[in-house]
């Protein structure tokens, strides 16, 4: 089955929950909303707060140290927070993000809060993990721009207080200070950032989480399609889509999946956003061409459903995706108190 029969058969049950349950109507109860939740799955819990050994919480706390760390930058002027703010929602609210000798990244840069959860990382999928991911922006030129591996190992080895913390995260490796315990003790970090917030407690069942406006969006969302590509507990990044599915996106230059894969398939295919905290984290798309919550409604609709829609329907989905901005705690978003060396 294609992605365009998905896509039809996904509109046509929308229609049909449309019909039988009307999209206007005020739902009084937790029981006539399941039809619209039923694709959204299991509601968000907090980690932050869950038990661990105390070599898992080393792992973590080092790895908010690297998170933060500037000098795993050429120059000690730009970390991981730099464009994956932990106050801002995981973002840096620019188009594109500054790396190192004032380059501009070529993609607008992705939230990193629940990003472990999605099916890969970055917009093309090209690192399946958000320890893998980690390695990536440090050795890129343009953005951390590290010449290797073995030289970032090399200059967190020489500031007094790093190594022993990698042998308290890793004791039982040797050497316990590697690259790759690098990316896995900032993936330990980023695996808190989950962000439940008042959708969840719809989905878990309290049908007055959400007003009246929130909801009129949520059985829009549902029904105009929106789910097709949208869906699951993070509200999309679990499947890759096609930009301009019914109408092509604008921007050509950047062929998203194909670039890696090399599949003619795979033009214009990238990483389904995830919907969570979407108020918080503009300008929107691989491209930074949305601007506004508002704006970039219309643009999906139009080109992903050659839907043109009212603006009093572009209200409601609006309110409804505000209603999916969730919250960490200050003791997870927080940058470490001091670093080693320092």
């Amino acid at each position: 089955m294609t992605m365009t029969d998905l896509l039809l058969r996904g509109s046509a049950w929308a229609c049909a929950l449309g019909l039988l349950f009307g999209v206007g109507a005020r739902a009084q109860d937790k029981d006539s909303l399941k039809p619209f939740l039923i694709v959204f799955g299991e509601p968000l819990k907090p980690v932050w707060n869950q038990p661990r050994t105390a070599v898992a919480q080393a792992q973590i706390e080092l790895g908010r140290l690297l998170y933060f760390e500037k000098r795993l930058s050429r120059d000690d002027s730009i970390s991981c927070n730099s464009c994956h703010d932990t106050k801002r929602f995981g973002v840096d609210g620019k188009a594109f993000s500054v790396g190192f000798d004032k380059h501009l990244t070529g993609r607008n840069s992705p939230t990193s809060f629940n990003a472990f959860m999605h099916i890969a990382q970055f917009w093309d999928g090209r690192a399946p993990t958000v320890e893998e991911q980690a390695k990536g922006p440090i050795l890129a030129g343009g953005e951390m721009a590290m010449p290797s591996g073995d030289g970032v190992v090399a200059k967190l080895g020489k500031i007094k207080g790093y190594p022993e913390k990698f042998k308290e995260a890793f004791p039982d490796s040797d050497p316990a200070l590697t690259y790759d315990h690098v990316g896995k003790a900032i993936g330990a970090y980023e695996r808190l950032f989950v962000t439940p917030g008042r959708f969840d407690k719809l989905l878990g069942g309290d049908a007055k989480a959400l007003n009246e406006q929130e909801i009129r969006g949520l059985k829009l969302f549902t029904t105009t399609g929106c789910t097709t590509c949208h869906n699951g507990p993070l509200v999309g990044g679990n499947v890759y889509q096609k930009v301009g599915l019914v109408k092509p996106w604008p921007n050509q230059k950047d062929q998203g999946r194909f670039g890696i894969t090399k599949v003619e398939a795979d033009r214009m295919f990238f990483k389904v956003p995830s919907l969570r905290n979407i108020e918080k984290t503009a300008p929107y798309f691989h491209d930074a061409t949305g601007t506004t919550l508002e704006m970039s409604i219309a643009t999906m609709a139009r080109h992903q459903l050659n839907k043109e829609l009212p603006q009093e329907e572009i209200a409601a989905l609006a309110a409804f995706l505000k209603s999916l901005t969730g919250e960490l705690p200050d003791s997870v978003t927080d940058a470490p108190k001091s670093f080693p060396g320092k």
